[in-house]
């Protein structure tokens, strides 16, 4: 049994060319950042090593009392000693069993305490991130480091560290057991353990070529059915009439991983007849010497001590093969390490000056001081933008697609920083206000509007978790959703799915309106608020909004000409600079971009010019 499990462990003890090409360089600046998350357990930790110690100890008795149970009991014939040695031989059991429970207790509470520690401490750093990261890292990658790296980092406290321990201390006591008996046969027995130790590690590596190369196939098959079996999937499948061509696929991919797993199974029959073989090598040497030792040369040797020196060989196995695979089990559990700690390490681009600045009044009021903004230093998307939103007016925003105008409106919460000149919020500089504040101070309408997986109640919490019954039903009637509120029989407390998806567009939109007002922020964006929807829901959109841009200090971004007439300055866009500025009137009747845009969308309809 203790062969089989070390020859396991050993066939994952292997990197992949990938791991040897990524380990990291292990520093004694990194070991000492990890060990720093340690230091606060250290109580803790000094209670387990204490646990292993005893153990090990407790662990390596049943097999000395049983050479005692042989010598003293059933070749001495004495019954009353033979149960006195096994009662006493179970009690030890019983003892480093319970003392093992506990380790694994403390191991698993030293463990969920620090990856909660991690947890949230790469949470919050997260949360403190520019837009710019969130845009350019793929969102798997950073829910692999929140959930699969940090969870790691538990394996290696549970398992790495605590397995270290346990597995060089049974070994000393094991061959400090073995010498105590007879140094001979304990010398043999430890030259032995190499021959099954190497030759496991070899088999091992079979078998581990074989699990990646079937995994490569199960991700394969996952793959075919993702694809195939979703509903777009089957839509395209069915279309097109290529269901034999894809059950091809399947079924190529299935009979692939037969031959993978038999050759596996038959790999792992073979390893356990090696495994077998060398782990048997040991306790027969011990045996044939020991019986030449105390026939021939009228040793002190019993039948006891050659059994409690096998025993003891037994014993080293596991622990061996463990040792031996640890520098692999290191590196895994470094690389994991240096990955949550890669993250920790980037820089937050945007927070709250040391000494913010509180604006001497709250209306919302902006401008633009020769703005200039790239995202990569390399293609400038913003140039020398200037302009000025006074309080309680409107100003909206138009241009051709990748023209800069969600970006430019994107500068004044700070979800980005300007690459030059300034954007002032209430007369200050918003790199020296209170980001708290500034964003408190906005309210925006994004084109993609996303709801929680909850009620219509609990999205609009979100913006004001005290909002009273009576706020929450003025918000919905100034955002032109009591129509649909009052045919749903839950109200304000109907469940509106994942994302919203139980809801229309129009539906989702105005409940975001909804939500912004109960914010009741000093200046409100609506960054293409319409233009996802059907006529009618943007005309229910547009009786939302045009009330709002009267009374509030407003930006609005439109591909739609039609939802920005009330706007009272509208700005154009092209190539990241403002082509021209002015009333709709005036724009129509100066032949520039504007116009462009104007009859693209209203001549071949018929319309004339307003």
């Amino acid at each position: 049994m203790m062969g089989s499990g070390g020859g396991m462990r050993a066939g994952r003890g292997f990197m992949t060319e990938e791991e040897k090409a990524n380990a990291p360089k292990v520093t004694g600046a990194l070991l000492k950042r990890v060990f720093s998350y340690l230091n606060p357990y250290r109580g803790q930790m000094t209670l387990v090593f204490v646990c292993i110690i005893v153990s090990a100890l407790l662990s390596t008795m049943p097999s000395i009392l049983t050479g005692r149970m042989i010598d003293e009991g059933l070749i001495a014939g004495s019954l009353p000693t033979l149960v006195k040695l096994i009662l006493l031989s179970l009690a030890v059991t019983l003892g480093a069993n319970l003392i093992g429970v506990g380790q694994s207790y403390l191991n698993t509470w030293i463990a969920q305490h620090i990856s909660y520690d991690m947890r949230c401490q790469m949470f919050r750093h997260l949360q403190k991130m520019s837009q710019r990261f969130f845009t350019s890292t793929n969102q798997g990658e950073i829910i692999t480091r929140m959930t699969g790296d940090i969870a790691g980092v538990e394996s290696v406290i549970t398992n790495t560290f605590s397995s270290i321990l346990s597995n060089i201390s049974t070994l000393i006591v094991a061959v400090a057991a073995m010498y105590q008996k007879n140094w001979i046969l304990a010398t043999i027995g430890i030259l032995v353990v190499p021959l099954f130790a190497l030759p496991t590690r070899r088999a091992g590596r079979t078998r581990w070529t074989l699990t990646r190369e079937a995994q490569a196939c199960n991700d394969e098959i996952n793959g075919i059915l993702n694809e195939t079996m979703s509903v777009s999937g089957q839509t395209l499948v069915k279309l097109f009439t290529r269901e034999d061509y894809e059950y091809g696929r399947y079924q190529e991919a299935s009979q692939k991983m037969i031959r993978l797993n038999i050759r596996e199974r038959l790999a792992g029959r073979w390893f356990m007849v090696a495994v077998s073989t060398f782990a048997s090598i040991g306790p027969l040497l011990l045996y044939l010497v020991g019986g030449i030792l105390m026939m021939r040369y009228n040793a002190s040797l019993t039948v006891g001590d050659i059994t409690v020196l096998v025993t003891l060989l037994g014993r080293m196995y596991g622990p061996v093969n463990q040792l031996l695979n640890l520098q692999v089990d290191w590196m895994r559990s470094m690389a994991m390490f240096s990955r949550i700690f890669e993250y920790f390490d980037m820089p937050v681009e945007i927070e709250t000056p040391e000494h913010p600045v509180t604006p001497r009044e709250y209306t919302g009021a902006v401008r633009f001081e020769d703005v200039d903004f790239s995202y990569d230093g390399s293609r400038q998307i913003l140039d020398d933008i200037s302009f000025e939103l006074k309080p309680g007016r409107s100003i909206a925003i138009v241009g051709p697609s990748g023209s800069g105008k969600s970006t430019l409106v994107n500068l004044i919460p700070r979800l980005y920083d300007a690459t030059g000149g300034k954007v002032l919020f209430d007369g200050e500089d918003v790199r020296n206000l209170d980001l708290t504040f500034l964003r408190d101070s906005i309210g925006v309408v994004t084109q993609d509007t996303y709801l929680f997986n909850g009620t219509i109640r609990d999205n609009l919490l979100y913006a004001k978790p005290d909002a009273t019954e009576e706020e929450l039903l003025n918000a919905c009637e100034r955002a032109n959703v009591m129509d649909f509120l009052q045919k749903q029989e839950k109200g304000l407390d109907t469940v509106v799915g994942n994302r919203g998806l139980k809801l229309s567009g129009g539906e989702k939109q105005r409940l975001s309106i909804a939500r912004v007002l109960l914010k009741d922020p000093s200046l409100l964006i609506f960054d293409e608020a319409t233009s996802a929807l059907d006529s009618i829901s943007e005309s229910k959109i547009q009786q939302a909004i045009n009330p709002l841009i009267k009374t509030r200090t407003s930006i609005l971004i439109a591909h739609r000409l039609s939802t920005i007439l009330e706007a009272d300055e509208i700005l154009v866009l092209k190539d990241g600079k403002i082509a021209e500025r002015g009333t709709h009137e005036q724009l129509v009747r100066s032949g520039g971009v504007y116009t462009e845009l104007y009859e693209t969308q209203f001549k071949p309809k018929g319309l004339d010019r307003i």
